[in-house]
């Protein structure tokens, strides 16, 4: 266990937002976690799990209390008769997780390639793109429950997950801690129909070869494209929430022309169309400049507060409702 003290929270995520945190610890192993939480219930201090830093947003006051921080590591794999169970450590990198599988031809989260984060906090909001989402994949999580002070197992079906959501961030956000995650793959391929985006790829560079390897480098080169690299450009990755709508709703959202995404996922309006139609397509808000390629993402360019997001983010948000009804959602955390 590794702590640091008055560490800027500005240092530790993406958006490159935030005042001190009062401590940081560093977990290294399952002792570390117990070792940690004891220090935490001794002094009664606040706690904040904090994978990568890209999906959490850091406040000016900072956070009088302890960010907890996943570095253990390990993946095992586990041979089934048409695939393979990974068991993957909190700590390790969601992209060389993605790449381990698909270097093993396993198919299920190659389109979850270059998602920043840990492998610890992808359960939380249940990572998803271009057609897939951990919960298709995901079996069992070991985890540490801060309330009973014990490590314990919780299946897919007590995750209650739902799109960019689970129990580890609602009924039970905070409680515990992601030690490990079990996932079961299988060899092959994706089947079509694919993401509209990865169609539009493979139509325009004439590619038939739908290996994970393949659809991974597809997918790679789609969000190089579109979404700035989080560790050079100041940004939380998606900020908001695309729109899922109901069958009913999304029938009167077509007869409005507006574009409406069927899938297996269910029926949604892509946030990042209403917010260019808008007309903040590459526009600076507040030192919080609106992405060209991808208008769900926002670029820190030069805002110096949470206030300046802030002011940023409503403004957009209250526009879109203005001009069509729907309220956006953020979808980076709040440390607060």
């Amino acid at each position: 266990m590794i702590t640091y003290e008055n560490v800027p929270i500005s240092k530790l995520t993406t958006m490159r937002l935030g005042g001190p945190a009062r401590y940081v610890i560093e977990i290294e192993s399952p002792q570390d976690i117990i070792d940690a939480y004891d220090f935490v219930e001794e002094f009664h201090y606040r706690t904040f799990i904090l994978g990568y830093g890209a999906n959490t947003i850091g406040h000016d006051e900072g956070f009088d209390g302890v960010i907890i921080k996943n570095r253990i590591l390990g993946i095992t794999k586990t041979d089934l008769e048409n695939g393979a169970e990974l068991e993957i450590m909190g700590g390790e990198y969601w992209d060389d997780v993605v790449a381990f599988a698909c270097n093993n031809n396993l198919t299920g989260i190659e389109a979850l390639s270059k998602i920043p984060g840990f492998a610890g906090a992808a359960p939380v909001q249940n990572i998803g793109a271009y057609g897939q989402e951990l919960a298709d994949t995901f079996v069992s999580a070991e985890v540490y429950d801060t309330k009973e002070r014990q490590f314990k197992t919780l299946t897919k079906s007590d995750m209650q997950f739902s799109y960019r959501h689970s129990l580890l961030n609602t009924s039970a956000k905070g409680r515990f801690f992601v030690v490990s995650i079990k996932l079961r793959l299988t060899y092959g391929q994706m089947s079509r129909p694919f993401y509209k985006s990865i169609e539009t790829y493979l139509a325009e560079h004439n590619i038939t070869d739908f290996s994970p390897q393949s659809i991974r480098s597809i997918v790679s080169a789609i969000r190089a494209d579109k979404l700035p690299d989080p560790l050079e450009i100041a940004s939380a990755g998606s900020f908001f929430k695309n729109i899922y709508l109901s069958r009913e709703e999304a029938e009167k959202a077509e007869e409005r022309g507006y574009p409406v995404h069927h899938g297996q996922d269910g029926h949604k309006i892509n946030s990042g169309w209403l917010i260019e139609q808008a007309g903040f397509k590459g526009q600076l808000l507040h030192g919080i400049r609106v992405n060209e390629k991808a208008c769900l993402v926002l670029i820190n360019e030069s805002a110096t507060s949470y206030q300046d997001l802030k002011k940023a983010r409503d403004e957009i948000a209250s526009t879109v409702y203005d001009k069509f009804g729907y309220w956006l959602e953020q979808e980076p955390e709040e440390l607060q």
